[in-house]
């Protein structure tokens, strides 16, 4: 038996915002500085729209933004200026994760990732609002106020996550307190705001602390993967568990946009799963994840930032394996995964929306994902010129198949990459459909984990001798 969906042309519209395009995730920063990086960001902000970059480690070590020499504190933007520059030059702004401690002001000497990012309190917290104070005055002398109202600014990354903050949240509480205060001073309208949570986590202590200290929060942010709900299972484990609780983003969306309490809620991490070496990563499973959330999340979220753009990244190492389960919408060679494509299809839809009657029970918790018999029926329509499907499952889109069929070669050649691309392309073909007294009618079949986006292209008035309608 089919599934039925229908919808009524003549129906008024509602507005349809791009809210997962407004920001995108990027690892590691340095890695900006990189010129297939550069290339990859410039081509997502082309093709999928994305507005801003968000990123780890601005402030530490590597970057160069605070030295002690001869115990003198020592100030570079250099670096960072680097990324800033690129990024207005292709048209994108920055979602300024404050993170992390510079060595010469931090408390201690614990570190995350492979690029020793330092995860301790500062030693003074006057030292850290100085490191703010300079850091926003010199981009608002470079870049002028107007630019600096545009971005974000976020204080830390998962300080609830013992691996990124050593402290306790009393003591992320009053780093916030410290930064949002130094940036205000220098612009009230300057956007801060946190906690930057890892799991939806300490929303309402971070409002109500907020709140008795007479703080501003110029949104709310955290973040949220599928499978936070799994603790310490494995990761085979976790990758099948979280596929089984299909939805659960929307509902833990829903949880944190009332406990937001009318904060603009942005979230600035997520994906399919936090594993960051997950197959799934790779498969068309992550261009349907992604279809699905994106289409349940809105009204929830004023930005739904995807983690990350590329599999350019080196939190625990830098890997070189063609398709290796990373983050990233594009592999390291640049080549668009199913989850890109899915990107792709969305970008192109417009900012209206009109209501869909029907649902797909295969797409809902607890149901079997199976391949299903599609009917649509389009009322009050005109005669389309021409009805297309663009296509991403196991067949069509996924270059991670012909990369299985060549034996997985671990870094393709150039002939093997540019195969690669091309079967990374979304086909398009003919869907063939019945026009009856005003009523378009189409059928469809689709496999498991697929995308599918119906274009009626050049729609003319059925009584209309052919005229534009």
């Amino acid at each position: 038996m089919s599934v039925q969906f229908q919808c009524n042309l003549a129906e008024s519209t509602g507005p349809f915002p791009h809210f997962w395009e407004h920001t995108v995730g990027s690892g590691h920063a340095p890695l900006v500085l990189r010129a297939d990086m550069q290339q990859q960001l410039k081509q997502c902000h082309q093709e999928l729209g994305f507005q801003h970059v968000r990123f780890h480690g601005l402030l530490s070590d590597d970057m160069g933004t605070l030295v002690d020499e001869d115990n003198k504190l020592l100030f570079s933007f250099f670096n960072a200026d680097q990324i800033m520059d690129f990024l207005l030059s292709i048209g994108m702004k920055p979602f300024v994760e404050l993170s992390f401690m510079p060595r010469a002001i931090a408390s201690g000497d614990t570190t995350v990732f492979n690029y020793h990012a330092n995860v301790t309190p500062p030693r003074d917290f006057k030292q850290w609002s100085t490191l703010i104070r300079r850091l926003i005055t010199h981009w608002v002398e470079r870049y002028g106020i107007d630019e600096l109202r545009t971005w974000f600014f976020e204080v830390w990354n998962e300080p609830n996550e013992k691996g990124f903050w050593t402290a306790t949240q009393a003591d992320y509480f009053r780093l916030y307190q410290t930064t949002v205060r130094t940036i205000k001073e220098i612009d009230a309208e300057l956007k801060v705001g946190g906690p930057v949570t890892a799991k939806n986590e300490w929303v309402p202590e971070f409002l109500e602390f907020c709140r008795e200290n007479h703080l501003p929060a110029d949104f709310v942010s955290t973040h949220q993967y599928p499978t936070d709900a799994f603790g310490t299972a494995s990761e085979d484990t976790i990758s099948q568990l979280a596929a089984s609780r299909r939805g659960i983003l929307r509902q833990w969306a829903q949880d944190v946009h009332r406990q937001a309490d009318g904060h603009p809620l942005y979230y600035t991490e997520w994906n399919a799963s936090s594993n960051p070496r997950d197959p799934l990563h790779d498969e068309p499973y992550t261009a349907a994840f992604v279809a699905k959330t994106v289409m349940e999340a809105q009204g929830l979220m004023k930005g739904y930032s995807f983690w990350t753009f590329s599999d350019i990244f080196e939190e625990n190492y830098f890997p070189t394996r063609a398709f290796q389960g990373g983050f990233g919408l594009l592999n390291l060679q640049g080549i668009s995964k199913p989850v890109y494509r899915a990107f792709e299809l969305l970008h192109r839809l417009g900012d209206q929306q009109r209501l869909v009657d029907g649902i797909h029970e295969t797409a809902l918790p607890r149901h079997p994902i199976d391949t299903q018999a599609v009917h649509i029926k389009l009322t009050s329509a005109g005669r389309p010129a021409a009805v297309t499907i663009d296509r991403i499952d196991e067949d069509h889109a996924n270059p991670r198949r012909l990369w299985h069929e060549m034996g997985e070669p671990p870094i393709p050649t150039p002939a093997e990459t540019e195969k690669l691309r091309a079967s990374s392309e979304i086909p398009r073909f003919p869907l063939p459909y019945k026009l009856d007294d005003h009523t378009v009618e189409m059928d469809l079949t689709l496999p498991p984990l697929a995308v599918a986006a119906i274009t009626l292209e050049g729609v003319f008035n059925s009584d209309s001798g052919g005229s534009p309608s």
